[in-house]
């Protein structure tokens, strides 16, 4: 009889959560039994643990009746990362190799008949998951997977290309298993190594702003929604440059910080969507608008983020805005206002991030033509309101800058000279947003309560005109503060100490509604 013990990690939302492999080798009907609420992908993994152990030249124990339990037994397991640690526990049960040996690292990976190791989802987010707990330990990690886990400072990460690679450092001292020695994937040792910290920010390509001709307005309000983490909503007939605007938003965005990266590199690595070449790059997400409430926010059994957590510390551009179905669109009211998203079932709540800016894109009326000067509305006054009435009164409130995009002239449009470039904004951007962290530890849409009254610092006319006014539109709350927040990052963007006048009053033209007839 033999029985072994090898770590591994089970992705609960952002959580990682240590499973311990036991396996179990005793006399009997020859077997293989596979416990602990495993899915249906862990429970193939008998096939595939069989097949490659013999496709190793290994020796699978076929006259023994095998148990491997996945502990704690009431959490589920799903993917083929348990596949490694499975084999391994078989590995030293049997005694081919060093049970004992195993304590010190966690394995992942899936294997392929041959023995071949594949990636697996959620290898960065596990080891960040360790970081953030303050667990030391030794990761070992299929191709790409590894690279992913490196990118988390201080892990101790190492790369196996197949399972022989891993077999050789765990060989019982003085062993004379020739098989384990001669059989080898290549012909170096380069199939185990220890994967350094090293990474490296590659630019990504993003159209330039300086191609959207006209539109100083729209382009000034892109402007202050970067330097301030703010969201927006574009207004405007079909052509006028809506979805130009929002696909060059992500380039005025200040530089990720460490933090921020690791952040929005874990849950793209849980969802699969991560690749090493776009480490450090903000995220834009942009869903059809067939999307539905569970794919914009999360769901399943067990829980994965969606959209708008992919889009964390990004952008979320939702194109057709009105198009999207209405409990998608309220489902955005609670993350716009916290920055996270509770997904809860009935075994499982997990929660995630979601600190994203959202750009939306829209016509003011189902023909399109709602104010254009080229071309005249057909669309009736029910038709307008019942249209425009998709977008509720609470998620319209919490979009901070409402922005009509006029349709330019044809003559305005081939002879308009090339608009400020991208990196010319994103310096001032950049400037004004450091500007804001320094005051207060985070950007001006982060505010809350207190520090809204501390930091937003209006002058005397200012607060006046401020009284007056919210009177005057009947704003919320709500709708009182985000233009706040506005106004602090126009007069961030300004380099004023205080919130002025002029500050205010255009903050407060964004929060116009849209056209009626």
């Amino acid at each position: 009889m033999g029985l072994s013990l090898v770590q591994s990690r089970a992705l609960l939302g952002l959580d990682a959560t240590q499973v311990i492999v036991e396996v179990h080798l005793a006399n009997g009907l020859p077997s293989f039994t596979l416990v602990g609420l495993a899915e249906i992908e862990v429970k193939e993994a008998r096939e595939r643990v069989r097949c490659a152990i013999q496709n190793s030249n290994l020796e699978f124990p076929t006259n023994k009746k095998i148990t491997v339990n996945l502990a704690p037994a009431d959490l589920p397991k799903d993917s083929g990362r348990l596949d490694l640690p499975i084999a391994l526990g078989i590995l030293a049960a049997s005694g081919q190799i060093d049970g004992a040996r195993l304590a010190d690292y966690e394995f992942a990976g899936e294997l392929s008949l041959s023995g071949e190791l594949r990636p697996v989802r959620g290898a960065l987010a596990t080891a960040l998951a360790l970081q953030t707990s303050h667990i030391c330990t030794k990761l070992v990690l299929p191709p790409g997977s590894a690279e992913e886990a490196a990118l988390v400072p201080g892990a101790q990460v190492y790369r196996a290309r197949h399972l022989l690679d891993v077999v050789r450092q765990f060989v019982p001292v003085g062993s004379t298993q020739d098989s384990i020695a001669l059989t080898q994937p290549c012909a170096d040792d380069s199939g185990w190594s220890r994967i350094e910290h090293s990474p490296t920010v590659n630019p990504a390509h993003i159209a330039d702003l300086s191609d959207v001709k006209g539109q100083a307005g729209a382009k000034r309000a892109l402007e202050i929604a970067a330097a301030g983490g703010h969201s927006i909503l574009l207004v405007g007939p079909p052509g006028s440059g809506k979805s130009m605007l929002a696909q060059r938003f992500a380039g005025l965005l200040p530089a990720m910080s460490c933090e921020e990266a690791l952040q929005s590199a874990a849950i793209g690595s849980l969802s699969g969507r991560f690749s090493v070449e776009r480490w450090g790059q903000r995220p834009t997400c942009s869903p059809h608008h067939s999307a539905s409430a569970v794919a914009l926010v999360g769901g399943g059994s067990p829980p994965r983020p969606g959209e708008i957590s992919l889009a964390h510390h990004g952008v979320l551009f939702l194109d057709e805005l009105p198009e999207f179905p209405r409990a998608a669109l309220e489902a955005l009211r609670e993350p716009l206002e916290t920055g996270t998203i509770t997904i809860s079932r009935a075994a499982r709540r997990s929660e995630f991030p979601a600190r994203f800016q959202l750009i939306g894109a829209m016509n003011p009326c189902p023909c399109g033509y709602l104010g254009s000067t080229l071309r005249t509305c057909r669309c009736t006054q029910d038709q307008v309101n019942r249209y425009q009435s998709k977008l509720s009164g609470p998620l319209m409130d919490r979009i901070d800058l409402h922005v009509e995009v006029a349709a330019l002239p044809s003559a305005d449009l081939l002879q308009a000279a090339a608009g400020e470039s991208t990196a010319s904004i994103r310096t001032r951007c950049t400037a004004a947003r450091q500007r804001a962290v320094e005051r207060q530890g985070k950007p001006n849409l982060a505010l809350q309560g207190q520090e809204i009254d501390r930091f937003v610092a209006l002058d005397d006319g200012a607060l006046k005109f401020l009284n007056v006014a919210a009177t005057r539109l009947g704003w919320s709350a709500r709708s009182t503060h985000r233009a706040l927040k506005v106004a602090r990052t126009i007069a961030d963007l300004a380099g004023a100490e205080r919130v002025e006048v002029n500050h205010l009053a255009e903050a407060m033209q964004y929060r116009t509604k849209i056209s009626r007839l």
